[in-house]
């Protein structure tokens, strides 16, 4: 079984491994909306990627089941530290679901870190830092892939022009942001009426979303 599909199905381990039960949901059983910050040094290189992912509400309340320690009704970072910690473990199970290039040449990430886990309007969000193994020089173009090309979790760059940004680019940088198109209904259906420990053939479909910074 390929890496990425293994590691997809490592999110239902994460699950079980919580004593939650995963919803009976056909695919995709999770859905991510994703904001990222491509981080530069002063010698404009790039040196990391600042990601900030939300889930579904559904997949959100059965995450946070018996995590409200204290009774008071609200989940602080505290309560929610060892939950962001599962999910960062699991992460390169997946390759991060996220592939970098610069100026065309795959790049390698480093330990992810700088985790946390918030819990609003019913939403669960986790920010973290994935860095790359070496900083890399981009003075052309850095291109990343953020995604789950099995469609076991579908993620959604959010709608905001601002969603992909850069800190600390070199004056002139520009990002370009391009969405894959959305699956029409009849395969969406097909979807739906997959078993869910299925994994359905998505090869002639683009379900990851790609985003460049493109520099003078």
């Amino acid at each position: 079984m390929p890496r990425r599909q293994t590691g997809s199905l490592a999110l239902c381990a994460m699950i079980a491994s919580l004593g939650l039960a995963l919803p009976a949901m056909a695919h995709p059983h999770v859905f991510v909306t994703s904001r990222t910050e491509i981080i530069y040094t002063p010698d404009g290189a790039v040196q990391a990627l600042r990601h900030r992912w939300s889930f579904d509400e559904a997949y959100s309340a059965y995450m946070v089941q018996g995590l409200d320690k204290n009774g008071d009704g609200k989940l602080t970072p505290d309560e929610l530290a060892e939950l962001a910690k599962v999910n960062i473990e699991s992460l390169p199970d997946v390759d991060f679901f996220t592939t970098a290039k610069a100026n065309g040449k795959a790049q390698e990430f480093g330990k992810p870190g700088e985790e946390g886990l918030v819990y609003e309007n019913k939403v669960l969000t986790l920010t973290f830092t994935l860095p790359l193994k070496t900083p890399a020089v981009a003075n052309r173009s850095f291109g990343i892939e953020i995604g789950d090309p099995t469609y076991f979790v579908a993620f959604e760059v959010a709608a905001e022009a601002d969603a992909v940004t850069t800190r600390d680019a070199p004056k002139g940088c520009v990002v370009r942001v391009m969405r894959p198109p959305k699956l029409d209904t009849a395969t969406q259906q097909r979807l739906a009426q997959e078993d869910i420990t299925a994994t359905p053939d998505m090869s002639a479909y683009v379900v990851t979303t790609r985003a460049l910074v493109a520099c003078p």
